[in-house]
């Protein structure tokens, strides 16, 4: 019986540790969203892709282009980076904030995502269309 509640003394500790933890920061401020009109009448030409020095997971990597701004209109090939900086089409429940957008995302696109960690995407952004539900 002791042992019993010395096993139950513990797990209330580590519960109680746990839920004092303090919650993670986010990767990124909350993304501004605008309508599809503002964003097509900021999204200029797209300039040809620079390649820059991007920090990934605390290492430097090469990148084929670094997407900052309105994000609707476009096409990716090779390493694409997009930043906290950007501005998508508002969504109410789903965030299919490319649903109505022009991007097109090449086969082998390696796509870093600053708001999700800096988390790579082999397979475009379709789960922001509507094409797929989940990433």
């Amino acid at each position: 019986m002791r042992k019993i509640s010395l096993v139950f003394l513990w797990m209330l500790i580590l519960l109680a540790l746990t839920a004092c933890a303090s919650k993670p920061k986010p990767a990124c401020p909350p993304i501004k969203q605008i309508t599809l009109a503002e964003i097509q009448k900021l999204s200029a030409p797209a300039a040809e892709a620079q390649p820059a020095q991007v920090k990934i997971g605390g290492r430097t990597t090469q990148v084929d282009r670094v997407v900052s701004g309105p994000l609707c209109n476009g096409q990716w090939r090779g390493i694409v980076y997009v930043g906290c900086d950007i501005q998508v089409v508002e969504w109410k429940d789903n965030p299919l904030f490319l649903k109505d957008c022009n991007l097109k995302v090449e086969p082998d696109t390696v796509v870093y995502v600053a708001y999700h960690n800096d988390t790579a995407y082999y397979k475009g952004c379709s789960c922001h269309t509507g094409e797929i539900a989940e990433p």
